[in-house]
């Protein structure tokens, strides 16, 4: 669980609604039903027009990493690369084949399969990097889902805002209604920044940066298969992937 995340929005929310109640203000008055169905149905509607339906299942799926972000884990990597190492120089590549099935990262174990099956350094590279850039790009863009909910959102608020006056405009008959329904109006443009200011931007950057963290992972994993299979020195293998920690 990212700690941050979840600080992030109890201090978002508890210092905007905490200001407010210090203003004398009640938080009944941001409780607006026809402001939130405008607002946030207009945004994910606005949203799911712009983008195909596997990008939107794939932007679900990527949630859960607001919260519970991948394990990227450099210095374990690093560790298992070197023992690799040690391991097909002592008793040959072949020798690894037993630790594919025993690896949980899917790309790790295309890259020890690549390796064993005997493919020429440049091959593999080739390969892993075509795999590793299409993985990340297809992550890219499923974060497009919470870019477009941070880019409409305050726009719809103020299309909100705006049928809200609409509806104030209605009333100027009765003076009585006008300070309240004006005050409902604007309700819709706070929906519409607080979505996108505290929610969606947010999310999909700490999103982007465990995409980020793992294309790393996947880089490392690359140079170390490829130093193992060019035969270079356990020692030097490891020496050179320290240089990723720095990063």
């Amino acid at each position: 669980m990212d700690i941050l995340t979840l600080a992030g929005l109890v201090v978002g929310f508890g210092g905007m609604i905490g200001g407010m109640l210090l203003e004398g203000g009640h938080l009944s008055s941001l409780m607006n039903a026809p402001a939130f169905f405008i607002v946030f149905g207009g945004t994910l509607g606005a949203v799911l027009i712009q983008m195909p339906m596997d990008v939107f299942k794939r932007a679900l799926g990527l949630f859960k990493w607001a919260f519970m972000p991948p394990t990227i884990a450099m210095q374990p990597a690093i560790e298992k690369i070197v023992e690799w190492s040690n391991i097909a120089r002592k008793e040959g590549l072949l020798r690894l084949e037993d630790y594919i099935q025993q690896e949980p990262d899917p790309f790790a174990q295309k890259a020890l399969q690549l390796l064993v099956d005997g493919k020429e350094p440049e091959e593999i590279r080739h390969i892993l990097e075509m795999d590793l850039g299409m993985r990340e790009e297809n992550n890219l863009q499923a974060i497009t889902f919470f870019e477009g909910l941070g880019g409409y959102a305050p726009t719809i608020g103020i299309i909100g805002a705006v049928l809200g006056l609409i509806h104030v405009m209605g009333n100027l008959a009765d003076p009585s209604k006008l300070g309240g329904g004006i005050a409902a109006a604007f309700v819709a443009t706070i929906y519409g920044l607080v979505l996108a200011n505290v929610f969606a931007l947010p999310m999909g950057n700490k999103i982007k940066s465990s995409v980020k963290k793992q294309t790393r992972l996947g880089e490392l994993f690359i140079e170390g298969i490829i130093a193992i299979a060019h035969g270079e020195n356990p020692r030097n293998i490891e020496s050179r992937l320290q240089g990723f920690l720095a990063n």
